[in-house]
């Protein structure tokens, strides 16, 4: 069975073409710069590769193109679309409307585009997307992935905040998680490596652009670093994490912000880039530190620090943890954040093999020290094939 992948965001689209019988990427690729002059990045395998520069003034031109470069150009891997056998949307915010993927229907974007207060640009692109392709390829079915759902099992008592309780009975204001479907994936990847060992223990860091934690028990979510948005927990690219609530007003006050305009500078202005001065890029930041660049230091250090204060958080949480996990573009392949995140853990049996951890390779692997009580794994996530295969799971068989 064949799944078209798409995750829609407010001016870019990704998409992998999945074959769910072999969990096979046949084809994948990046459109950004939707509505100003717009370039697409198409690969097959690893050795094709095209790149389209050509306007896309809307996302429905973005996925035209798609679908083209899909079937009919140089790098085309199906000869029709009629070869897609349903279309699987990634869905940032599910609320508390949906604990699992589901079918789409209209009262399914009905009930998702009630939620887009929580999530405004990212819901509204992922509607888009699902109606555009229901146009483009009349007659398939279209699923809903959501980052929120595998976050579902969290107990009151973690994702409630300390406020009046009707505010949650009222506004549904509550911690919802993000990244559920990298957890989800990577959690299960780590139980295979344990041995599928019972009432696991694991913590998943995805290290990225943006970045959470997961106390994962027993293959469910316990607890996430994530909240009501993406904006809570660790330092981001440019977002800037847990924040004391008095800093809002301060700086609203100080810098003559409205709502919109503070909520606009703690997302995109803050976080690594805020910190350094430097680049929301760590790769760039880490540079500058190894040239000597205090506040770069500062930076990593600060991150690192609060990684680690989360490990040791939620390994208290769960009464010890089995694996720490990490995934995503930093968690992968900076070893450096590894390292620090690890570092002056050994108390709580937690030890990095520093000369493993140098290792670079896409494939699953422990980076623990032979004497470490926890398993230390660097797992690469694959979003894209937990969304085809919740896709092929619902209407596959049919």
């Amino acid at each position: 069975m064949l799944v078209l992948v798409l995750n829609a965001g407010s001016s870019s689209l990704k998409y992998q073409l999945v074959d769910t019988k072999t969990g096979e990427a046949i084809a994948s690729g990046l459109v950004e710069r939707i509505g100003i002059d717009g370039i697409l990045k198409h690969e097959v395998g690893i050795n094709k590769k095209l790149t389209f520069e050509i306007e896309m003034p809307t996302h429905k031109e973005a996925i035209e193109l798609v679908l083209k470069t899909l079937t009919i150009y140089e790098t085309k891997v199906i000869d029709s679309i009629d070869e897609i056998d349903a279309i699987g949307h990634r869905v940032v915010h599910g609320g508390e409307n949906f604990k699992s993927s589901v079918i789409i229907t209209e009262k399914v974007i009905k009930q998702i585009e009630e939620l887009i207060p929580l999530a405004p640009l990212h819901n509204s692109a992922n509607i888009l997307g699902m109606r555009i392709c229901q146009e483009l390829i009349p007659g398939k079915p279209n699923v809903a992935v959501f980052d929120t759902a595998f976050h579902q099992t969290m107990p009151p008592e973690n994702y409630l905040y300390a406020v009046p309780h009707e505010d949650y009975t009222k506004f549904k204001l509550r911690k919802y998680g993000f990244h559920g479907t990298s957890h989800s994936y990577v959690s299960k990847e780590a139980i295979k490596l344990l041995g599928n060992k019972k009432d696991t223990k694991i913590i998943v860091c995805h290290l990225g652009n943006g970045s959470s934690l997961c106390a994962v028990r027993d293959g469910k979510s316990l607890c996430t670093t994530m909240g009501l948005t993406p904006l809570e927990g660790l330092i981001m690219g440019t977002r800037c994490g847990d924040i004391d609530a008095g800093v809002i007003p301060y700086l609203m006050g100080k810098k003559n912000m409205d709502p919109h305009q503070i909520i606009d500078y703690l997302n995109k202005k803050s976080g690594i880039l805020g910190l350094s001065g430097i680049s929301s890029d760590l790769r760039e930041v880490i540079k500058a530190a190894n040239d000597g660049d205090k506040r770069a230091k500062t930076t990593i250090k600060m991150l690192c620090n609060k990684i680690k204060r989360f490990i040791c958080s939620y390994a208290g949480l769960m009464g010890g943890v089995d694996a720490i996990c990490f995934t995503a573009g930093i968690g992968e392949n900076s070893d450096l954040i590894r390292e620090n995140a690890c570092s002056d853990l050994d108390f709580m049996g937690i030890v990095l093999d520093k000369e493993k951890n140098k290792i670079r390779s896409k494939e699953n692997r422990e980076i623990s020290a032979e004497d470490s009580n926890t398993k230390i794994f660097v797992i690469p996530t694959n979003e894209e094939l937990v969304i085809a295969q919740d896709t092929y799971k619902l209407i596959g068989k049919g």
